[in-house]
C-alpha cells in the first residue's frame, strides 16, 4: 500500500501533463521573444510524459517525463535563469550563445524517471533495464553518445522540472545530430522524432510531433540591444 500511494503523485503528475495534449512542434531556428513567466508554458510544450503498464499484472513498471531542450526550449530557459539569478545584459548574452551552440552539436533530452524497483531506474549500469534510442517516423533509430545521471537534483532541476521528484532517477541523455554517413539522425522528412524505451518488461515511446518546416534558418541572434536576448 505504501509503494502504491508514493506512486499515485507520479500518476497524477504525467496526467497533467498530458491534460491539455501533446502540441506539435517546430525545430526551426531564429530569434525569439519570451519575458520570464513564458517558461512554464514553453516547457510543458517540449516536454512529454508516459506510463508502461503491464496488463497481465496490473502495474506500472515504467514511468518516465523528458523534455527536449530544443533551440526553442533554451532561449525560454535563458530568460528565466538571468531573471531568477539577476544577470547583466553581457552574461545573459554569453549564457544564451553558449546554450544556442550546443543544439548545433546534438540533441539533449532532460528526463526523470521511476521504474517498477529502483535499481532498474539506473539507466548507466552495465545490464540496464532499460535502453534509451532517439527515434523518428522515417525508421532512423540513434543510441546515445552520452547519459548523465543527475545524482542529486538541486534547486535549479526541481524548480526548472518540476517533474523530478524524490522518487524519480534524473538524467540528461545526448544524442549526435549527425550519423556517421553524415545524414541528420532525425530526418528533414520527419513527421515526428521521440525516445523509445525498450527492455524485458515492454516498450514505451515519448513522441514529438513535427508541425513541418523544421529545416533551421539563417540564425540572427544576440543583436546589440535586441529585446529576445535581454530579459523583461
Amino acid at each position: 500500500m505504501r509503494a502504491r500511494a508514493r506512486f499515485l503523485p507520479l500518476l497524477l503528475a504525467g496526467g497533467l501533463l498530458t491534460a491539455c495534449g501533446t502540441p506539435k512542434v517546430r525545430l526551426a531556428e531564429g530569434p525569439r521573444e519570451y519575458a520570464p513567466s513564458d517558461y512554464e508554458s514553453v516547457l510543458r510544450k517540449w516536454t512529454r510524459s508516459e506510463q508502461l503498464i503491464v496488463a497481465s499484472q496490473l502495474d506500472n513498471v515504467l514511468t518516465v517525463t523528458a523534455t527536449y531542450e530544443s533551440w526553442d526550449f533554451r532561449w525560454a530557459y535563458v530568460v528565466r535563469y538571468a531573471e531568477d539569478y539577476r544577470l547583466t545584459v553581457d552574461q545573459r548574452r554569453a549564457l544564451l550563445e553558449r546554450s544556442l551552440a550546443e543544439t548545433r552539436e546534438e540533441h539533449q533530452f532532460y528526463l526523470a524517471l521511476y521504474a517498477q524497483r529502483y535499481k532498474w531506474s539506473d539507466l548507466t549500469a552495465d545490464n540496464a533495464a532499460w535502453i534509451v534510442r532517439l527515434i523518428d517516423d522515417q525508421g532512423d533509430e540513434t543510441a546515445p553518445t552520452n547519459i548523465e545521471a543527475i545524482k542529486r537534483p538541486g534547486a535549479i532541476e526541481r524548480t526548472y522540472f518540476p517533474y523530478t521528484t524524490p522518487w524519480r532517477k534524473a538524467y540528461r541523455i545526448r544524442f549526435p545530430r549527425l550519423k556517421a554517413n553524415g545524414k541528420p539522425t532525425i530526418s528533414p522528412r520527419a513527421k515526428w522524432f521521440g525516445l523509445r524505451f525498450a527492455g524485458a518488461q515492454g516498450n514505451e515511446e515519448l513522441v514529438w510531433q513535427l508541425s513541418g518546416g523544421n529545416e533551421p534558418p539563417p540564425v540572427a541572434v544576440n543583436r546589440p540591444g535586441s529585446r529576445e536576448v535581454a530579459a523583461r
